[in-house]
């Protein structure tokens, strides 16, 4: 039997020959393609955003805490289930990250651990919406509200994922940042995009995607333009995508609900079969909204007969790939020393953590694929 990855990208001839004609085009970094993807994504979001193509969803969420004005001094909450570049950028940017613990029915940051850990240093919250299931961002933008704060939203699993039936990406947070990486419901290879209403974050992000010019390489060698001069207007870094990704993700986008609805049947395939055995199934989405199904996280009983490692041990052994999301940063030593973090400040996030394993779950996966997983997973809870 055929070992079975944790995940796959989902590229097809569609994918391949766009990338080829972008190669064939002569343009092969920020260019015509770059343009179009930004365009095609803030329309697939709505009306009246602005998105900013970058090389990675980190630097998506630099640019958009630097663009809001988080500096040396200010605190960011966000919270300690995620990700090390979400709190990494906060302090690269001179800022303090203080973590917070999640709401375990859903994984996401708890908004009442939010309101507790606000003080007159806090700058920005910046949530995020795990596993492709909608935080609860009315009650974070409330709270925002109160305190004058400015929300990003790490959206890096929440395409496309709607919070009381709008899109992830369009609601009234200062900006969202969503990721391609190879194993997300789209993927450039690398790469992320930064979505905002806000005109000023949009056009301090484009400068500062490309050093801090104050005009992008394509508008400056484009041959239909004679006008070769630009200006250094900021310290600014190496984030542009190349054209020759956002040709794989123009692609990509078109063909988003249908992997998302592929992802969908698979969870629902687990839902199902996975019922009655010793473990809490993957947070789904409220009534009436959209999950993205980056992730089916599982959490096992503690009377479950194996041990989370020996289970993802077993798995292994009968060619099933599988992965924990996260070690949160607490158990990091870098943050557990540099923050002066222990276990028991995030009593939910451990909890999960020791009990968190994510199943396979991607759409190139056949339903027989998911029947064999589920199979697998009964067999060992049940011995």
């Amino acid at each position: 039997m055929h070992n079975l990855p944790f995940a796959l990208p989902d590229i097809g001839p569609a994918e391949i020959a766009e990338v080829t004609a972008a190669l064939q085009s002569d343009w092969v970094t920020s260019g015509p393609r770059v343009k179009r993807l930004e365009e095609e994504f803030a329309a697939f979001l709505g009306g009246g955003l602005e998105a900013v193509a970058l090389n990675s969803a980190t630097a998506g969420l630099h640019l958009a805490l630097e663009a809001v004005g988080v500096g040396p001094g200010d605190e960011v909450i966000t919270t300690t289930h995620t990700f090390t570049s979400a709190a990494q950028v906060i302090t690269q940017l001179g800022a303090k990250p203080v973590l917070v613990d999640i709401d375990p029915a859903t994984l996401c940051i708890d908004p009442d651990a939010i309101e507790a850990a606000v003080t007159p240093r806090t700058k920005a919250i910046m949530p995020m919406h795990y596993g492709g299931r909608a935080a609860a961002m009315n009650r974070i933008l409330q709270i925002a509200g109160r305190h004058n704060l400015r929300v990003i939203e790490d959206a890096a699993h929440a395409l496309p994922t709607t919070h009381r039936g709008e899109l992830v990406g369009s609601l009234r947070s200062d900006a969202a940042v969503f990721s391609f990486y190879a194993n997300k419901t789209m993927t450039t290879g690398e790469g992320g995009m930064l979505v905002t209403r806000d005109p000023a974050v949009a056009a301090r992000a484009r400068i500062m995607r490309l050093h801090g010019i104050s005009r992008d390489a394509f508008d400056r060698y484009n041959s239909r333009r004679t006008n070769w001069h630009y200006e250094v207007v900021a310290p600014g870094h190496k984030y542009n995508l190349t054209d020759v990704a956002a040709a794989m993700g123009l692609v990509q986008l078109r063909r988003l609900r249908e992997m998302q609805q592929k992802r969908a049947r698979i969870a629902a395939l687990y839902d199902r079969e996975l019922a009655g055995l010793p473990l809490v199934p993957a947070p789904g989405p409220e009534a009436g909204d959209e999950h993205a199904w980056h992730l089916y996280a599982i959490r096992l009983h503690p009377d479950a007969p194996l041990s989370r490692d020996g289970f993802i041990e077993s798995m292994h052994a009968r060619g099933i790939g599988c992965s924990v999301h996260y070690i949160p940063l607490h158990r990091h030593p870098h943050w557990r020393q540099s923050l002066d973090l222990r276990d028991d400040m995030f009593p939910h996030s451990q909890r999960a953590y020791e009990q968190l394993v994510s199943l396979p779950i991607y759409s190139r996966m056949e339903e027989s694929d998911a029947e064999r997983v589920a199979a697998t997973v009964r067999d060992l809870l049940t011995e």
